[in-house]
């Protein structure tokens, strides 16, 4: 068992230092968050004045989310100003890598344990075959910090709700993905108050300092940015539109929006498309929500549902998202390393369509990915393109009817539904995470 997590961890160290050699070999920029973004408004927020020319305000304090607004929830900025630690030694780029690394090793040898379970192992080796394939676009954004949260959040669930809730909690605030993972948690298991005393704490502690720091307007921010935002040339909403940029349909076209620092595409109906997805997003993830719900109050149980609820709720935070980029699909993994550790037999079909997503969008991003910045793109970047959100797409699909088909106990009786929801009815058996 020593040597399997010898193993494990060699491959580990192996897989993260060629993710982040490989950010400084491939085209199209893979690193450009971390030193375009991250590192100015970590700067400007710890050293003020040392640096005007890389701030925003003309005081050259800058503290994104509480002087100004910000497409980020505020706990992003933790981890832009952990990685300052070792900037000063290696530079900020490779300092950002580290503190990643460092964020998945303690998720990775949690995850790992002792090495007896194979679920665990072949979890493990999974999420090390993602990373590697995804790339450096794993590597170099916040949403690689928020994977190792949402894995321990996941793993904790069942005997350690309020931790995990903590972890989870922490994780929305940086990137609000994690929230899918948390809703499916707060359906699947009994201890339910747990879970909602563990946001409301993280919530609070960020809540209280930001507005007694002057942010009040800005603490959710982030909410009405994204909601206001265009369709991201990424999202799989937009393939139309990029197909029609690409065999130039007049009124088609791809554009870089300098607000939100990312391409867009516009075609024609946009406008329409655009105010309907994010009420579209949020009724099917509601509809999940309450097929998987009711799966619980039948009897089903945690193992037949949480795992397939969460990847659902996930990819349709992806699949039915107006705005996308490459780093999403990161967003993949834990649910599908929590459904490897549980029931791997009926994991490995997920498994392999993911690291197929994961192959094809580092395919996409960076490699090809200049063929996509034009305002008509080139065909076959568009085709990959779309090809992975078809993936994805799938993959939300098959998670759904996994979650519609979980067998379950007994006859809905009404005066059950009151137990159900304070967490009072007996818990089936098998709800555990080891």
């Amino acid at each position: 068992m020593v040597r399997r997590v010898v193993v494990l961890l060699l491959a580990f160290v192996a897989v993260h230092v060629t993710v982040g050699i490989l950010g400084y070999q491939q085209p199209n920029e893979p690193m450009g968050d971390v030193y375009l973004v991250y590192e100015p408004w970590s700067r400007c927020a710890l050293f003020g004045g040392i640096d005007v020319s890389s701030c925003t305000r003309s005081d050259a304090w800058a503290w994104p989310g509480i002087t100004e607004k910000w497409i980020y929830p505020q706990l992003a900025f933790l981890p832009m100003t952990f990685a300052w630690v070792f900037a000063w030694a290696v530079g900020y780029t490779p300092a950002w890598a580290i503190t990643v690394s460092l964020f998945n090793l303690v998720a990775f040898v949690v995850l790992v344990g002792s090495g007896r379970s194979r679920g665990r192992v072949l979890a493990a080796w999974f999420w090390l075959a993602a990373i590697l394939l995804i790339g450096p676009v794993g590597l170099y954004r916040i949403d690689g910090i928020t994977v190792p949260f949402a894995i321990l959040g996941a793993l904790w669930l069942v005997r350690r709700p309020f931790v995990a809730s903590v972890l989870l909690s922490v994780a929305i605030w940086m990137k609000v993905w994690p929230a899918a993972i948390l809703a499916a948690g707060f359906v699947a298991i009994r201890r339910r108050l747990a879970l909602v005393w563990g946001a409301v704490a993280v919530s609070l502690a960020t809540i209280i300092p930001v507005v007694a720091l002057g942010g009040a307007p800005y603490v959710f921010g982030f909410v009405g940015d994204q909601t206001s935002r265009g369709i991201q040339m990424e999202a799989p909403v937009g393939g139309l539109y990029m197909f029609l940029a690409a065999f130039y349909v007049p009124g088609s076209e791809v554009y870089y929006d300098g607000g939100v620092l990312t391409f867009q595409v516009t075609g024609p109906g946009a406008d329409v498309v655009i105010a309907a997805m994010t009420p579209i997003m949020l009724l099917v993830m509601l509809a999940v929500l309450i097929v998987g719900a009711r799966k619980m109050w039948l009897g089903a149980t945690f193992l037949r549902v949480f795992p397939p609820l969460a990847l659902a709720l996930v990819t349709a935070f992806i699949a039915l998202n107006k705005v996308g980029s490459p780093q999403y699909y990161v967003w993949l993994f834990p649910p599908v390393v929590i459904g490897l550790l549980l029931d791997r037999r009926r994991w490995y079909g997920f498994a392999a369509l993911t690291l197929a997503i994961a192959g094809v969008t580092q395919w996409v991003y960076p490699l090809v990915y200049d063929g996509l910045m034009a305002t008509h793109p080139a065909p076959f970047p568009v085709f990959l393109l779309e090809l992975r959100n078809l993936l994805g797409l799938v993959l939300m699909v098959w998670a759904i009817v996994r979650v519609l088909r979980a067998p379950t106990h007994r006859v809905a009786r009404p005066a059950d539904l009151r137990e159900w929801v304070l967490g009072r009815r007996s818990v089936p058996a098998r709800q555990t995470t080891t």
